[in-house]
């Protein structure tokens, strides 16, 4: 399959480190605005909107994550950034993993927020249910899932901006995404996958969880010297923008060190 054309901002000065900031499931690039602005101070940040999301080409065939990593591959090579610092929430992290081992001269390091991988026991039981769901009536239903992943003390008018954001992705996109993670064959977001392709990655990764059980799982499978697990309680799926400065924070330390 061929690359397509994608929609993407880029900050900062280009003879500095790139930071590549990826948006997860049903979202796009403006989520990470805020994140974007303060980072631009010390790096060139690439923020692009996926395949079939956002403001890039919707395809008819081939919106997962396998496809959306090559495209940004081909994008990093077009930007003649260097390698980058892989930043990914929810399904951009499996986007970015998948980045780092289908195209490891790319990639220096990885931050994965939230991410969509590691599934296991009851939701992995209804991967089937929620997938017909999804083909069926497709953003409508997915909304549903965004509306439910905010804390109490998500800011003001977070939940409103992103079930509109995944109201205008296409139907289609958002199943063909799903399974992706999922069910296809090349799916990595069910636990033995998992573990099979994170094992893989060569590059250092910073990983933060909202789920305490799914930090220590993580922290089991991790055989790169300088990768580590965070655990944020109390937040959020959003957990990026729910606690912005923190993110920011987090992102700057990790990627001023030269791994």
């Amino acid at each position: 399959m061929g690359r397509i054309r994608l929609f993407t901002t880029s900050l900062g000065s280009p003879d500095r480190p790139t930071l590549l900031l990826v948006h997860g499931w049903g979202g796009d690039g403006r989520e990470w605005s805020p994140h974007a602005e303060a980072l631009a101070e010390e790096f060139r940040v690439v923020v692009p909107d996926l395949r079939g999301h956002g403001r890039s080409e919707v395809p008819d065939e081939g919106n997962t994550p396998v496809e959306m990593a090559d495209d940004l591959a081909a994008l990093v090579e077009t930007l003649a950034t260097g390698p980058v610092v892989a930043v990914g929430h929810s399904m951009g992290v499996q986007v970015v993993n998948l980045l780092a081992v289908r195209h490891p001269q790319l990639v220096r390091s990885v931050v994965a927020l939230d991410p969509a991988h590691g599934a296991h026991g009851a939701e992995v039981d209804g991967i089937p249910a929620r997938l017909a769901e999804y083909r069926k009536h497709g953003a409508r239903a997915a909304a549903e899932f965004v509306a439910g992943a905010f804390s109490a003390q998500a800011p003001p008018g977070l939940r409103t901006a992103h079930v509109r954001t995944m109201l205008g992705t296409p139907d289609h996109v958002i199943a063909q995404a799903y399974a992706g993670m999922y069910t296809d064959p090349e799916a990595v977001g069910v636990r033995p996958h998992s573990e099979a392709y994170l094992r893989r990655r060569t590059q250092p990764a910073l990983t933060v969880w909202t789920a305490a059980e799914m930090a220590t799982w993580e922290r089991s499978t991790l055989h790169v010297t300088g990768s580590r697990v965070e655990h944020w309680p109390g937040v959020g799926h959003y957990l990026h923008e729910e606690r912005t400065e923190d993110t920011v924070r987090l992102i700057r330390e990790w990627a001023a060190v030269d791994r």
